[in-house]
């Protein structure tokens, strides 16, 4: 199982540039993140021990607006595989992706995720550092390649509120 897994991972990481997606959040089943960031917001619920389901919108200049729903499923503790929709103005595409996880501190968690679809890729690292007990604050590197046009990436700044 380990090892499908890991050669998945690093296929999509040799071949997968990056994209700015919501950052991975822990939440217990029941519970809502809503986000804001540089350039997106989104909203998440955990519907079930193993399942979050989620909606992004991420504004760039260059691009415009994008739309995701998407689902994380928790594979294990630490790696969640990622399938969603990507909407381009009238234009829908699935992706799909992996994101893993870690405790870096008592306040502080680390992450990875990317996800490749037709026509993007992206990819984000960053730290979700607790700021109070519903209360996160996301920084990250990120970077997004849509095929055939120019590049971004960059540092993002955010907050998360979990309810």
């Amino acid at each position: 199982m380990k090892k499908p897994i890991l050669t998945l991972a690093a296929f999509m990481a040799l071949n997968a540039a990056t994209v700015f997606a919501a950052p991975l959040n822990d939440l217990s089943q029941g519970q809502t993140a809503i986000g804001l960031g540089t350039d997106t917001f989104y909203l998440e619920h955990k519907l079930s021990n193993n399942f979050t389901l989620g909606y992004q919108n991420v504004d760039y200049d260059h691009v415009g607006d994008m739309d995701d729903i998407y689902g994380q499923f928790n594979l294990t503790d630490n790696l969640r595989g990622i399938i969603g929709s990507r909407s381009f103005h009238s234009d829908s595409k699935a992706y799909i992706g992996m994101g893993v996880n870690s405790a870096l501190s008592p306040d502080a968690d680390g992450y990875a995720s990317f996800i490749a679809g037709d026509h993007f890729k992206e990819f984000q690292v960053g730290t979700n550092i607790k700021l109070s007990y519903k209360t996160d604050l996301n920084l990250n590197y990120y970077s997004f390649k849509p095929d055939g046009s120019s590049s971004k990436t960059g540092v993002g700044v955010g907050a998360t509120i979990k309810l």
